[in-house]
């Protein structure tokens, strides 16, 4: 079992920054990718970021040059840094573990870009 904890959500306005972290505990050896997904208000979920445990990444087009995906792997902790946020940013992120056979989600936090 893996458990995910998030913070770092809230409002800001268009322009502005946040950064997301997502905190890992449980059996965290057994995972091998994490990330985040988001999903809008009457919108299908979307990835938004990915790191795998082999260091590669991969960002969703609508945020490549303005969302960093990085890990503190001492913390056992992924962190999402977001910036130019604008108001089609606005949804709830969720954090997300794989392993080998299962795909853990923390609980959601929200994300609210004002124009």
């Amino acid at each position: 079992q893996v458990q995910l904890v998030e913070s770092g959500g809230g409002l800001v306005q268009a322009g502005g920054s946040l950064r997301l972290s997502c905190a890992a505990s449980g059996s965290i050896f057994s995972i091998n990718a994490m990330g985040w997904y988001r999903q809008a208000p009457g919108k299908q979920r979307e990835l938004v970021a990915v790191i795998i445990s082999g260091g590669s990444i991969n960002y969703a087009d609508s945020v490549k040059g303005r969302f960093t995906i990085s890990r503190d792997n001492a913390k056992n902790t992924v962190y999402l840094q977001m910036n130019s946020l604008q108001p089609e940013d606005t949804a709830v992120y969720y954090c997300y573990a794989n392993t080998g056979d299962s795909r853990y989600w923390g609980q959601g936090t929200q994300v609210t870009v004002s124009s």
